[in-house]
């Protein structure tokens, strides 16, 4: 807790800052942050968590200013701000940390060690040769949609067809490549 004066100089730069006094508001902020932070550290021991919290303060402080009576001391309605948000932000943390779960190497999707790896058996020059031997629609549109990864509209503005055209020759060019990457290549 601040010593006496500074608490009572606290209390006379509120009285100043409700009065509109820019300056007192500043200083007043300046002055208390330094003991926000110890209250969040003190109760949260992650100096993150702390910084998050008392900006927390400040801003329920700024919004909910024209509740503080100048009669009154200044600190313990501080500290009542402070506690307040700091217990919200260790519910909210609670919270996380009961919907989380450690991740272990059965939960990865992709386990190879290179995923972006061709498969075995992998031809480029076998797909640019079946990509080639496609009608020029499906040819179009597996380069635009595959390839280029545009999006159906992006596809059907540079094409000059349909998106549900798009869609089935997409379909269509998949099959047959299918086929044309089963094929023996003479």
């Amino acid at each position: 807790m601040p010593n006496q004066a500074t608490a009572v100089e606290w209390s006379v730069l509120m009285s100043a800052a409700q009065q509109g006094d820019r300056g007192s508001y500043r200083l007043l902020l300046q002055q208390i942050a330094p003991f926000v932070r110890a209250l969040a550290l003190r109760a949260l021991r992650d100096r993150t968590e702390a910084e998050d919290a008392v900006q927390d303060v400040l801003l329920t402080l700024h919004a909910r200013r024209d509740t503080y009576d100048p009669q009154r001391p200044f600190t313990p309605w501080l500290a009542g701000i402070a506690r307040h948000r700091i217990v919200d932000r260790m519910r909210r943390r609670g919270r996380h940390a009961a919907r989380e779960v450690a991740l272990q190497p059965a939960h990865e999707t992709i386990a190879l060690d290179w995923p972006n790896d061709q498969p075995a058996g992998w031809d480029a020059a076998a797909m640019h040769r079946a990509l080639a031997q496609l009608p020029a629609g499906q040819r179009m549109a597996i380069e635009m949609l595959k390839l280029r990864e545009m999006s159906l509209r992006e596809a059907a503005v540079v094409t000059g067809m349909t998106v549900a055209a798009l869609k089935v020759a997409t379909h269509r060019a998949i099959g047959r490549l299918g086929v044309l990457m089963q094929a023996p290549q003479a």
